[in-house]
């Protein structure tokens, strides 16, 4: 067991941004709870990411906003409690020290340009798949990124198994960057089945760091 818990990382500012994404996501969690069943699925197939629609709307056999916006309304539901809290608590951990760098605004844009790119390659992977995709973890992914640019020595307090151990955000971020990189290699070629949508964590962390490298030259 690997669990980040904490960061040991101090911010200058309040998160008020990230806490407002946190409370946001919980949000649409508890009201996909309220729905009766026949409700919930059409609320979660309405707003999850269909790569198919892409193609078949640039085809006009359907409108392409139907295609578009659920790629940002995806980004705010999850498919259970066990979803939801982990994406959440990495969100928690990585998220105020980058909205520290980008400023409340700004770090809002970048959340979601990297939750909507990430959104995209996972249609460009996925391109006929019927499958809905839906959850935080691609702009989460971008979050992650930043923080690997700009705080790599920054100490993760991580549970292994049943001690706290502070390690250094480098191994942290690489592991898991790693990890989601080898699960997508090996899913090329593959039916999709559901499950874990790998190619948008990791074009949103790809993103998340290139944006960020681009923003401290600046």
């Amino acid at each position: 067991m690997f669990i980040p818990v904490k960061d040991l990382n101090p911010r200058r500012t309040y998160p008020i941004v990230n806490i407002a994404l946190i409370l946001a996501n919980f949000a649409v969690f508890i009201y996909q709870l309220t729905l009766p069943p026949h409700a919930f699925k059409a609320f979660l197939l309405a707003n999850s990411t269909i790569p198919a629609r892409l193609p078949a709307a640039l085809a006009g056999h359907a409108p392409l906003e139907t295609a578009i916006l659920p790629i940002l309304s995806s980004m705010f539901l999850h498919a259970g409690i066990a979803h939801i809290l982990g994406n959440m608590l990495f969100l928690w951990i990585f998220g105020d020290n980058v909205e520290d760098f980008y400023g409340h605004f700004t770090y809002l844009m970048f959340y979601l340009i990297c939750g909507i790119g990430a959104g995209l390659l996972h249609v460009l992977f996925n391109w006929n798949s019927m499958l809905p995709s839906l959850g935080a973890s691609g702009a989460i992914s971008g979050v992650m990124g930043a923080y690997l640019i700009l705080y790599p020595k920054s100490r993760i307090l991580t549970l292994v198994f049943i001690f706290l151990i502070p390690i250094p955000a480098v191994v942290i971020l690489v592991l898991w960057f790693f990890l989601q990189f080898a699960s997508g290699v090996s899913s090329l070629g593959m039916a999709a089945s559901g499950g874990v949508a790998w190619w948008a964590h990791v074009g949103g962390f790809l993103l998340g760091m290139g944006i960020t490298s681009l923003a401290r030259q600046r």
